[in-house]
């Protein structure tokens, strides 16, 4: 793989957002006649439309979005390792991430920051995926073009697509909700898929 630098998403991709994600579901149902099943059937329903299941499941019951929980969220089992093994074969780290301020003291406290040699955020730079300007930005950063790059996330919409178009490699983890995307569905595919971070390991190799 000619890619020199390898771009991850951090939700859903480094860091499992899953009990983060079912306590903001349970703090915006306590007052409302809306059990958590039927929550969570409704944004699975509109995840497999190729839609931000959570996003459309809280308008769909006009729920109000309560605060996240950060400190719900744990990196998957083989984020470090991964991440070691491929800063040892000679890739350079980076994130592209939709995050809150303090994305890398996060990333510090979870183990991973000491992998990581760029950082692109979008509340420190004040612009969000899927705009191509924070994947800019981030190649920038990183002082290379985009075919020499990759990105890895879990969201087609905002992590593949607009990579792709830029002419970066793909690789699609589906976790969360995105397992019920079909890319077919989408207008770009990406160029790999694997089930988790150690998959990308034959990839780069």
């Amino acid at each position: 793989m000619k890619s020199k630098w390898l771009f991850f998403d951090i939700g859903s991709t480094l860091v499992d957002e899953t009990e983060a994600y079912n306590h903001r579901i349970q703090e915006m149902i306590q007052i409302t006649a809306v059990s958590f099943e039927e929550f969570d059937c409704m944004r699975i329903h509109f995840a497999k439309q190729g839609l931000n299941g959570d996003s459309e499941a809280i308008n769909h019951f006009g729920l109000q979005k309560t605060p996240w929980h950060s400190e719900d969220e744990i990196p998957y089992s083989d984020a470090a390792e991964t991440l070691k093994a491929l800063k040892l074969r000679g890739y350079c780290i980076g994130i592209i991430a939709n995050q809150a301020i303090g994305s890398s003291a996060r990333l510090d406290a979870w183990g991973l920051l000491e992998y990581i040699d760029a950082v692109a955020a979008s509340a420190e730079l004040g612009v969000s995926k899927p705009d191509k300007a924070i994947f800019e930005r981030a190649l920038d950063m990183a002082g290379c073009s985009p075919s020499e790059a990759a990105m890895i996330g879990d969201r087609l919409d905002n992590d593949i697509i607009p990579a792709a178009e830029l002419g970066m490699v793909t690789v699609w983890i589906p976790n969360g909700l995105s397992i019920y995307h079909e890319p077919s569905e989408f207008r770009c595919k990406p160029d790999f898929i694997v089930n988790n971070l150690s998959g990308l390991l034959s990839i780069f190799e």
